[in-house]
Formats: structure tokens, C-alpha cells, sequence
């Protein structure tokens, strides 16, 4: 009974580090793809106003960026994989047969899907050039607001009426994960080309800009040719961070990471502690296990057996009982994860998976508590003299 509780200590602190390894793994996972929805290495950039003098002009000039703009940095910047000009009108009227909403508006280049995650559903497509140079009446919508005026029936193909005037639906958004968003979520959303935004509204000056840097670029260098290129163009230092205001989501994902990363060495101190907690169990059970063969030691020692052996023997029974535990745990807790998703609660906690990495340092600190655990009562027992083990029984 005392070594089936023992070696149940073991089989549960076994399970717990792994699911704790496989939820921790999960829940960092899921949350740093929610915060990659927005977008992944973008940054967005809103008008500002200068701070610093610079050439005789004086501060507090507005600086606002114009699809020229974003044209002159998408030629000049060599650290961008990407870049759209965005234009938006909060509240235009989306209309289907009887069906009506008010939602935001944009007006985007093609390249916007992509640097967003904004991905078309099976069958549709976002905008692309052609429907740039042709200013062509097409419409891209959001899964949600499809739902709100489509309800069941098909969207692709069919006409709406934005502000009175027709569009026909060529796309809607895959449904996604987003925790961040600086316009509202895209599923409630509608998207135009650029081109058919400025026929319709005429605007000179866009809401923001949407870049995206090459993986291999820090943010930080692909910022800095934009106030260089901008401050170039509209006379400002370009080391004045206040002429443009720019969200730089890439921060918020190392912030993240990092988090996470604490929180998984954490989980492993958590994990090893509970295994050392089941070490020092197998450590008192092997310590009574001698008390209670003092006599067996002596009789096997006066008839010649050395102390290596002795030593080998109670090793060898604290590694299988730790062995058995540990081997149960682990196949206990992988059952776990390999039945977790059955219950759909990846939108909440991520999808578990067993870590290979943090297995392999289970098994290894699973190896190393058992013989530190077997070892003091082994030697304590190989160090008995036959006389002196007989006598003690």
C-alpha cells in the first residue's frame, strides 16, 4: 500500500508537469495568433503634428499623409514588404433587398488583405489591381456583416447598395480570431478599391496608413525611413516622433512572448517542485523499506554480498517505482490532450499539445530524483555490517 501510494505521488506530479507544459504551450499560442489577426510585423500611422522646429518653420504643423504619400514611401523604403493608404466614412448604409446596416466603410489597395489576415472565404476573392485601374464597383464584407444582410443565402455575386449606389459582393472574410483592432472588427466591416473611394467621397487625405516590414527588418528601421522620407517631403526632422502618430503592433507581440516565456519557466518551477515533492516520498518509502529488511541486508551480506550490490538493489527498486509512476503520468496526461479538443474550447485555452522538449526534461528529472531519492537509503543500507543488521533486527 505504501509504495502504490508512493508511486501515485509520482504518477501525479508526472501528469501535472506535462499538462501544465501541453496548456501553457496551448494558451501561448492561441493568444499570440489572436494577437496576430490585426495583422503580423504591421504597424499603423495616423497623422500628427510637429514638435521641433526645423529650418525656421515652426512647431505645431500638421502633417497629414495622402495616397501620394504612401506611393512616394513605397518606392523609396527598402525595409517594406508591403503598404496601403486606408480611407474610411464610419457609417454608410449597406443594403440587400429589405435588409439594411450601418457600417464603416473602407476604401484599400490589394495588398491590404494580406498585411491584415483579412483571408476571402472559400469562393471569394479581395480586391485586386484590375478593380484599382478600372474604379470597379466591388465590394468586400466581413463574415458578420454578411450573417446581419445575407443571413443563409449567398453573397458572392449578388448586389448591394452602399449609400444608394451598387456594388456587387466578390468576397467574404474567413472567419478569424482578433483581440486588437483600431477601427472596429474587421468582420463587421466592408472594403472598396482606393480608386472607387476617392470617385465616390473625393477625399485628398487618407485616414491612416497600414505597413508592413520584410521579416527580416526590425520595425524600428522601417520607421525610421518613413520619417525620413516624410520629413524630406514636408520639411521636419525626421527624428521628431510627434509628426506622425504610429501604433507599432510588433511591440505588443515581443511584449507577449515574453510574458509567456516568464510564464512557461514558471510552469517548469511549479513542475519541478512537484516532482522533488514525489522524490522525497519515494525517499521516506525506501527509507522504511530499510528498516523493515535490516535482517534481509545482513543475512545477503554475511553470505557475501558486496556493498555495490546491496547499493545496486535499492537504486534499482526506487528507479522502478519512480519508472512505473512517471511512464503512467505521462501516458495518463497525453490521453488528456489527445481528448481535450473533443470538448471545443480551443477559442478559449489554445489546443494542447505535448511539448517534445519538455517530455524529454521530465524524463530527465524524473531520473534524477529517483537516484537522488534511492541513493541515501541504499548507501545508508550497503554501509549496515552483517553482525550489527542482525543484531539491529
Amino acid at each position: 500500500m505504501r509504495t502504490a501510494l508512493t508511486m501515485f505521488g509520482v504518477f501525479w506530479g508526472t501528469c501535472s508537469i506535462v499538462l501544465l507544459f501541453a496548456f501553457g504551450k496551448g494558451i501561448t499560442e492561441q493568444q499570440i495568433k489572436d494577437q496576430k489577426g490585426m495583422g503580423d510585423n504591421i504597424a499603423i500611422i495616423w497623422p500628427g503634428v510637429t514638435s521641433m522646429e526645423f529650418q525656421g518653420l515652426p512647431t505645431g504643423r500638421r502633417i497629414r499623409p495622402t495616397e501620394d504619400d504612401v506611393v512616394l514611401i513605397k518606392k523609396k523604403s527598402s525595409a517594406l514588404s508591403a503598404i496601403s493608404p486606408e480611407y474610411r466614412d464610419g457609417s454608410v448604409t449597406i443594403k440587400f433587398k429589405k435588409e439594411s446596416r450601418r457600417r464603416s466603410l473602407f476604401g484599400v489597395w490589394p495588398e491590404f488583405g494580406d498585411m491584415r489576415n483579412i483571408i476571402p472565404d472559400e469562393g471569394s476573392r479581395f480586391i485586386n489591381e484590375r478593380d484599382m485601374a478600372e474604379k470597379r464597383r466591388v465590394v468586400f464584407i466581413g463574415n458578420r456583416l454578411k450573417e446581419d444582410i445575407f443571413g443563409e443565402e449567398e453573397a458572392v455575386g449578388e448586389r448591394v447598395l452602399i449609400d444608394n449606389m451598387p456594388f456587387t459582393v466578390i468576397g467574404v472574410m474567413k472567419v478569424k480570431k482578433q483581440n486588437s483592432s483600431y477601427s472596429g472588427r474587421d468582420y463587421r466591416n466592408a472594403y472598396i478599391p482606393s480608386s472607387t473611394f476617392q470617385s465616390m467621397y473625393s477625399r485628398r487625405y487618407v485616414n491612416n496608413v497600414v505597413v508592413q516590414t520584410k521579416p527580416e527588418i526590425s520595425m524600428e528601421v522601417t520607421k525610421s525611413q518613413i520619417f525620413e522620407i516624410m520629413g524630406a517631403k514636408y520639411k521636419f526632422d525626421p527624428t521628431d516622433r510627434e509628426t506622425l502618430s504610429i501604433w507599432d503592433t510588433t511591440k505588443g507581440i515581443a511584449f507577449l512572448k515574453d510574458f509567456f516565456r516568464a510564464f512557461r519557466y514558471f510552469l517548469i518551477g511549479i513542475g519541478i517542485a512537484t516532482l522533488i515533492t514525489g522524490g522525497i516520498g519515494v525517499s521516506n518509502i525506501m527509507n522504511i523499506v530499510l528498516e523493515e529488511r535490516t535482517k534481509e541486508i545482513g543475512i545477503k551480506m554475511a553470505l557475501g554480498a558486496k556493498k555495490g550490490m546491496i547499493l545496486f538493489q535499492f537504486i534499482f527498486e526506487t528507479l522502478i517505482i519512480t519508472g512505473v509512476g512517471g511512464v503512467f503520468g505521462f501516458l495518463f496526461a497525453y490521453g488528456i490532450v489527445k481528448a481535450f479538443p473533443l470538448l471545443q474550447l480551443g477559442d478559449f485555452v489554445g489546443t494542447p499539445s505535448v511539448d517534445v522538449w519538455g517530455s524529454v526534461m521530465v524524463i530527465f528529472v524524473l531520473g534524477i530524483v529517483g537516484l537522488v531519492a534511492g541513493y541515501f537509503p541504499a548507501k545508508r543500507a550497503a554501509n549496515l555490517q552483517p553482525v550489527q543488521a542482525l543484531k539491529l533486527f
